[in-house]
């Protein structure tokens, strides 16, 4: 009885070693913490000149395809491609026989209303018989001027023929007989970051430069500041006129566009501390909060070689950004900054 009291003695003895063996594990594992080793720098705003400069592609003034509304044969095209015209010159004509057919029509139409006016004002004729006659020769004249148009085609500006899709004779289906496009004046949309909206007037100046005349600028005016942000580029659009009366920028070309907004103060930091979140466009950093890691979300501005704006209401004077070891760390984290390179994360003991 007595060994078999001392063996069960043992036996929970054992047992307790291993329950506090456990304890003291847990805690071991409990008293560890991950630290991230960083560099870091001072923020402090610093004088820019803002200048944006974008690219876009010139367009005409106008530009209106020629297509009139009526189906039919092409009796023949006055111009060619590369013609120039001015408003008000014939384009296109097109089969003259309804146009004809109408406008006797209208001419026997205008003789009967003279008759049933002088009529009217003897009063030998009805209200209704000359409401009748009136009816017809109006409906009869929106016909004339509507097939008028349609069938003796002008140009509605000066330009030039960019496109010519038909030949006399041909069945005309509905395309485009003729593209005219301004030439003397152009116009070009760009599309700018919405952080420049408050910036960004009517009227403004700017200026483009092409490739094909190294060296030289052009000038050009905002025209229209358009009121909305596209949600998904998170930019806005302006509308430029372009001035071209020696015609030397053309429909198509591409050209870069610098728009100056005048100094600013920002904040400026190295490019490749800013991070991009995967799969999207979104940006953030790093700041170094009371010795943990703060991600704050924020937008790009002005690039300076390798140095880049960002724009962030959570993001001031003074605060302490990580430079060095930033792709690393997640919210929270603790940091340990260190001069120089980075080094491999720390375990530290509380």
């Amino acid at each position: 009885m007595e060994k078999l009291t001392g063996k069960m003695t043992m036996l929970v003895l054992a047992a307790l070693s291993l329950v506090a063996c456990g304890k003291t594990g847990k805690t071991d594992t409990a008293s560890t913490e991950r630290v991230e080793r960083v560099q870091t720098q001072k923020l402090e705003k610093r004088e820019i000149s803002r200048d944006i400069e974008i690219s876009t592609v010139l367009e005409g003034y106008d530009t209106q395809n020629v297509a009139p509304s009526l189906t039919g044969i092409i009796e023949h095209i006055y111009v060619e491609v590369g013609s120039r015209v001015k408003a008000g010159d014939m384009l296109v004509r097109m089969d003259q026989n309804q146009y004809k057919t109408t406008k006797l029509a209208f001419g026997n139409l205008a003789i009967e209303m003279q008759r049933v006016e002088a009529l009217r004002e003897s009063g030998s004729i009805s209200e209704q018989t000359y409401d009748q006659t009136k009816l017809s020769y109006d409906q009869t004249k929106e016909s004339l001027d509507f097939l008028e148009v349609n069938t003796y085609v002008k140009a509605p500006f000066e330009g030039v023929i960019a496109s010519k899709n038909y030949e006399d004779g041909e069945l005309y289906s509905g395309q485009a007989i003729l593209v005219l496009t301004q030439l003397d004046v152009l116009k070009a949309h760009v599309n700018i970051p919405e952080t420049y909206f408050p910036l960004v007037k009517q009227g403004m100046k700017v200026m483009l430069q092409s490739d094909i005349y190294p060296g030289e600028t052009f000038p050009g005016t905002i025209e229209i500041v358009y009121p909305t942000i596209d949600p998904t580029t998170h930019t806005f659009q302006v509308k430029l006129r372009i001035p071209n009366a020696s015609e030397r920028l053309r429909p198509g070309m591409y050209v870069r566009t610098t728009l100056s907004l005048g100094r600013v103060e920002t904040i400026v930091v190295p490019y490749q501390a800013v991070l991009k979140l995967q799969g999207a466009n979104d940006r953030y950093v790093f700041l170094n909060d009371g010795g943990k890691a703060k991600r704050v979300p924020v937008q790009l501005g002005q690039r300076f070689d390798d140095q880049i704006e960002i724009l962030s209401d959570e993001i001031k004077d003074g605060d302490e950004l990580v430079v060095g070891g930033q792709a690393r760390l997640v919210g929270g984290v603790k940091l340990q900054v260190v001069e120089g390179s980075t080094a491999e994360p720390v375990s530290q003991t509380k």
